[in-house]
């Protein structure tokens, strides 16, 4: 038997650049329903009559800028296939990839901003650590680790 690799040390093998940019939109193509789903339920919520009779000006002033918020990550996961179609329909390139990545990452962000009360402020920021440790600082490390 040969020597244990430890777990995490796997072996890791570079795609060419159409393979990762082919993930990357699908990945964009998986995340967009979750978004469009949320954006419906948050619509119907301005259009139902309690909306304006239950609510506070200041939480219809919040529902509506997490709706802007949701428009927003939909904006960032949509625009990876507009920039393929537009700036490079017939190659991908690293700068792509790149771009792409960041684009989809990006959009998690405004799908983490919460309600604005006390709770739903703690609550906010205590998830949008959660987002940054696993989005943004988890991959940095292991890309520096084993990249």
């Amino acid at each position: 038997m040969g020597p244990h690799k430890p777990a995490g040390k796997g072996e890791t093998e570079e795609i060419k650049l159409e393979a990762a940019a082919s993930h990357i939109i699908e990945e964009c193509r998986m995340v967009l329903p979750g978004i469009q789903a949320l954006f419906g339920f948050q619509l119907i919520a301005v259009f139902n009559q309690g909306f304006g009779e239950k609510l506070s000006h200041g939480n219809q002033l919040v529902h509506i800028g997490a709706l802007v918020l949701t428009v927003l990550a939909t904006v960032l996961v949509m625009t990876p296939a507009a920039l393929q179609r537009h700036a490079e329909p017939r190659e991908v390139s690293e700068r792509f990839v790149w771009l792409a990545s960041n684009l989809l990452l990006a959009a998690m962000y405004p799908l983490a901003i919460t309600r604005s009360d006390s709770v739903g402020g703690v609550l906010a920021l205590v998830l949008f650590a959660v987002f940054l440790v696993f989005w943004t600082f988890m991959p940095r490390r292991e890309k520096r680790k084993y990249g």
